[in-house]
């Protein structure tokens, strides 16, 4: 059976990576690849009240991000209807595409630790696609994004799933995570915006000229309550969820049913055409839904792999054959960028007790650095890089050809960063 899991696995994989050369959309390859993962998985157990179970406990952690998601990014597509992001493009003056570009990953970087990798990656790529013109220009501003806002994540306790799920397991302290991975995280995006300003040094920004549409024009005021609002929203998240113990979707449906009748009251005194272009409604309708699908079946299949102990069985290996502890956490740091690390991390912290590895140890602080950034390495390594493939249309290949370099170079920079400043520390 395992073996059987294993080759739907890696053919599910095969089939994303060479979506292009096929012609068949990823999500249509994640959702045959996710429902054959679990029929085989199902057969093979023979317990449907087991199985029930298992599925219901993956679709529950499932359907959290994808709400999250969807909320998000509708909060997005408002802020835009109403021209929000002017907010900031108005104020952004460079000609340089070095100088914006490190603006941008600057953003994204501290803008990660404070909401978490996958909101400021919808909102810093959208933002994008409201800026640059030339869309080659674009995918590589992308894959800059996703890799500060995965080394942004990976040194806050909010800002990264991996790095909350050590956290509220009791692995790490706020404090000691912010001190312990901090400068690894840094070191890791610095590396790569290095090179690519290197890379782009003679480029300067093409802006999009917008045309002036008088049919659904909105006043200063609308702009900036719709903006500072929705921004508001999406920054309160974390305190929502430090303060009610509840998940994150629960407060982001909660903001945008808030955007919404405010939105509505703005808007009660316009005509019915005008009126339309600005609700939520109509923004849910310029969700690309494909791209929900596919983070639905990738997050499913993975889900099936940790429920049959295959993760789990590998870790073992991994902890038998090599032993040493910073060699293995880089291992599956990079594993993360094949494999979700959620349960990558979920495995190893089942693996590893407190009683041998205690709170706020070199295994639990470097997992944190490894996972949070691993998955930077391939595109479908992270819910960062997921959420930026929908928003861009981002191709595998040119993801691995143009990116990948840059984001292990940055990887192993913030590994030599992390044993360093430990050693020198402790």
């Amino acid at each position: 059976m395992v073996t059987v899991l294993v080759a739907i696995f890696i053919l599910t994989y095969a089939a994303i990576v060479l979506e292009h050369p096929l012609k068949i959309n990823k999500s249509a390859s994640a959702l045959v690849g996710a429902g054959l993962l679990w029929t085989v998985y199902a057969i093979d157990l023979g317990d449907p009240h087991q199985i029930s179970e298992q599925l219901g406990e993956s679709l529950t952690g499932t359907a959290q991000i994808v709400f999250f998601l969807m909320g998000a990014m509708t909060i997005v597509e408002v802020v835009d209807a109403h021209n929000g992001f002017d907010v900031i493009t108005s104020r952004i003056k460079t000609g340089h595409l070095t100088t914006l570009m490190w603006m941008v990953g600057g953003v994204t970087f501290f803008l990660s630790a404070i909401l978490d990798n996958l909101t400021t990656t919808i909102v810093m790529v959208s933002l994008m696609k409201k800026l640059l013109s030339q869309r080659c220009d674009r995918l590589l501003f992308a894959g800059i994004i996703v890799i500060a806002a995965n080394a942004g994540g990976a040194w806050s306790p909010i800002g990264d799933v991996t790095t909350t799920m050590l956290w509220i397991g009791g692995h790490i302290t706020s404090w000691a995570i912010i001190k312990g991975v901090f400068l690894p995280s840094v070191v890791n995006v610095l590396v790569p915006l290095t090179v690519m300003s290197w890379m782009l040094r003679s480029r300067t920004v093409v802006w999009i000229q917008k045309s002036k549409d008088t049919s659904f024009q909105v006043t200063t005021f609308e702009k900036n309550m719709m903006f500072f609002m929705g921004l508001s929203i999406l920054v309160a998240v974390p305190a929502f969820k430090a303060v009610t113990h509840l998940p994150p979707f629960m407060g982001i449906l909660l903001g945008l049913g808030l955007l919404w009748c405010v939105g509505d009251v703005m808007h009660k005194n316009k005509a019915e055409e005008h009126r339309e272009h600005f609700t939520l409604a109509h923004a849910l309708t310029r969700i690309d839904m494909a791209s929900i699908l596919f983070f639905i079946g990738i997050l499913l299949a993975v889900a099936s792999l940790e429920h049959s102990h295959i993760l789990q069985s590998v870790a073992l290996w991994l902890d038998l054959s090599v032993g040493r502890m910073d060699v293995i956490v880089t291992f599956i740091g990079m594993m993360s960028a094949i494999v979700d690390n959620v349960p990558l991390v979920a495995a190893s912290m089942g693996m590893y007790s407190l009683t041998q590895y205690p709170v706020d140890s070199f295994l639990w602080e470097f997992m944190a650095y490894c996972a949070g950034t691993g998955g930077s390495i391939l595109l479908i390594g992270s819910a960062a890089g997921v959420a930026a493939m929908g928003l861009e249309k981002i191709d595998f290949v040119w993801y691995v050809k143009k990116i990948s370099g840059l984001a292990l170079m940055g990887y192993f920079a913030g590994v030599l960063a992390y044993v360093v400043q430990y050693h020198l520390t402790h």
